[in-house]
């Protein structure tokens, strides 16, 4: 964790200098017990150890991306403050037990979850000991964030008759971060992988990751912790399986042939189902402290004064205000049409990777509240060629990227870093390009991303050899003695027995496809289509319109709008020839 604070300093010099950057080195696969432990947080020791718990899953780790007006001043403060989220969510996986844990005094809060129930239980108290001591600092910079998004969050919640405190669970995930990340690929304030995200309509693409938008994986969360209430019937085994996966927790239920379905008595009864799963080796360490930390959040944050912190104040709520635009526009000009900062519109549209909406087609772009009108009306009284970032342009015979660079009059690097596909020893013909025109964003922010990841998790059998020790099969198997044990419930000085069943856990990173971790019963929504993967023509026949030519080939009319330069009212004339992209 201290080389990882360093790389975050020299990350934010090179975010001022305009580069794109993250706070923390490029992610790698992860020993599935985390072997990298944190060190310990400055402030108060905690109780001295008697156990201690592995994790089976990372904290998330937040990204800075160069804006074009950030100073050295703000992007170095920006990356401080990442390196402080990841430090101390990292160290939420390391529980250590005592004989000693504090009191819980708790009167008269009023909770939507069992937090009374199991409030003494001995993880929630090391959890609360934790938060208001050694991280209290950065629990209060939570709270504070909490408070710009609390409000719409317990509404979409209620919307679904889920508890409004599953609230808290955004902040034991990503402290509110909406551009945290974890070594696992997770994304967002509610850390969704690649496959899950997808299957609950969240678009993942070289333009966008929903996962990043506030009000949109909010609305994927509230449905994907629905569907696990009425699967198990308790908000606890619902959050657990949040965590670790429906399967999991099902199978583990089943062993102990405890409630695992919506048909119980009592939501207790599941909840303290889930408090009897932690007693066993069945659930990862890391799900095992999930609920607790959930349940410890809830205690603190429902009364902070009480525990040591300050209520938030002074909170500027979220805006769910936003104006439809052509795609291709980038927040430099919906910023200055707001008259406000290129940080405060890349603050609301945190999805917009390239911080131009997609384009070919029409997207809402999050504004400050009470500006929609000014805002539409500035921008649709602009001519259209003077909306866009970008522009589009369908690669011809003869034609390579240096002469298209030259006319123009762009840098070919430019083009490539915005291209992919233009990176190539030659552009094959009909190649749609988008060439970044005249814009304030700097040209890291325009850079194609790379193809999104997800961490597959893989597992096997092996057989133990007669002599073989822990350290043996781990290297037979080619994992670690840690991953070894922890996969399968050992203790360090375990002894192994010829013909013994272990299980191996193996982690590879999967480049652009779905994650095997979508739900049960969801089909994963497709991959938004890219129009510079494939282009047709259509010569426009006497008395055809521009909407009768998209629904013939079954696209959207904004995107035969953007693609062809058209103006805003779509005029074609016969003979025309369109570009159509495949849909």
């Amino acid at each position: 964790m201290k080389h990882r604070l360093l790389l975050v300093l020299a990350a934010a010099s090179l975010a001022a200098c305009g580069g794109r950057t993250q706070a923390v080195t490029p992610p790698r696969p992860i020993d599935e017990t985390g072997t990298n432990p944190p060190p310990p947080l400055p402030d108060r020791a905690i109780p001295a150890a008697t156990t201690t718990a592995k994790t089976t899953a990372p904290a998330p780790l937040i990204t800075t991306r160069a804006l074009p007006d950030t100073s050295a001043k703000t992007a170095l403060k920006l990356a401080l403050d990442s390196a402080a989220d990841a430090l101390v969510l990292d160290s939420l996986a390391k529980l250590q037990l005592s004989a000693t844990l504090p009191d819980v005094p708790i009167d008269h809060a009023i909770w939507d979850l069992n937090v009374a129930s199991f409030a003494e239980q001995p993880r929630v108290k090391y959890y609360l000991d934790y938060f208001t001591g050694r991280a209290h600092d950065r629990f209060q910079v939570w709270l504070q964030r909490m408070g710009r998004f609390e409000d719409f969050i317990r509404a979409e919640f209620a919307a679904r008759k889920l508890p409004g405190d599953f609230v808290y669970l955004a902040l034991i995930e990503s402290g509110f971060s909406p551009e945290a990340v974890s070594k696992a690929y997770a994304v967002g304030m509610w850390q969704f992988m690649l496959g899950t995200g997808r299957g609950y309509g969240l678009r993942v693409d070289s333009w966008l990751d929903e996962r990043r938008d506030p009000l949109k994986a909010t609305t994927a969360a509230a449905h994907y912790l629905d569907d696990l209430t009425q699967k198990f019937g308790s908000h606890y085994l619902a959050a657990a399986a949040y965590n670790t996966g429906a399967g999991r927790v099902e199978r583990s239920l089943g062993r102990l042939n405890l409630p695992s379905t919506a048909d119980t008595d009592s939501t207790n009864v599941g909840d303290a189902a889930f408090f009897s799963l932690a007693d066993t080796r069945m659930i990862y360490d890391e799900t095992k402290n999930y609920v607790p930390q959930l349940i410890a959040a809830a205690i603190l944050a429902k009364e902070p004064n009480k525990y040591g912190f300050d209520a938030p104040s002074d909170i500027t709520p979220f805006s769910r205000d936003s104006v439809m635009v052509e795609g291709g526009t980038g927040l430099d000009l919906i910023a200055r049409l707001a008259d406000t900062t290129i940080e405060a519109m890349h603050e609301l549209n945190p999805h917009l990777l390239r911080m131009i909406t997609p384009p070919g087609e029409l997207y809402p772009v999050r504004v400050p509240t009470g500006s929609v009108d000014k805002i539409a009306t500035a921008y649709y009284s602009m001519a259209p060629e003077q909306r866009h970032a970008i522009t589009v342009h369908q690669v011809r015979s003869g034609e390579t990227v240096a002469s298209i660079a030259k006319h123009y009059a762009v840098s070919a690097d430019l083009i490539r870093s915005a291209n992919r596909v233009a990176r190539a020893k030659s552009v094959p013909v009909g190649t749609v390009l988008y060439l970044p025109m005249a814009t304030t964003l700097v040209s890291a922010v325009l850079r194609e991303p790379d193809p999104p990841r997800t961490l597959r998790v893989t597992t096997r059998t092996i057989t133990v050899k007669g002599g073989e020790s822990v350290a043996a099969v781990a290297r037979r198997a080619g994992v670690s003695s840690i991953a070894l044990r922890s996969a399968n419930g050992l203790s360090a000085n375990a002894v192994l027995h010829a013909g013994q069943k272990l299980v191996v856990r193996r982690s590879t990173i999967v480049t652009g496809g779905a994650s095997s971790a979508a739900p049960k019963g969801k089909r994963a929504a497709p991959a938004p289509v890219d129009p510079s993967t494939q282009v047709r023509t259509h010569v426009v026949k006497a008395g055809e319109t521009l909407y009768v030519i998209a629904k013939k080939f079954n696209v959207k009319p904004a995107m035969l709008i953007s693609l062809n330069g058209l103006d805003k009212q779509g005029t074609v004339k016969a003979g025309q020839t369109l570009k159509i992209p495949h849909g």
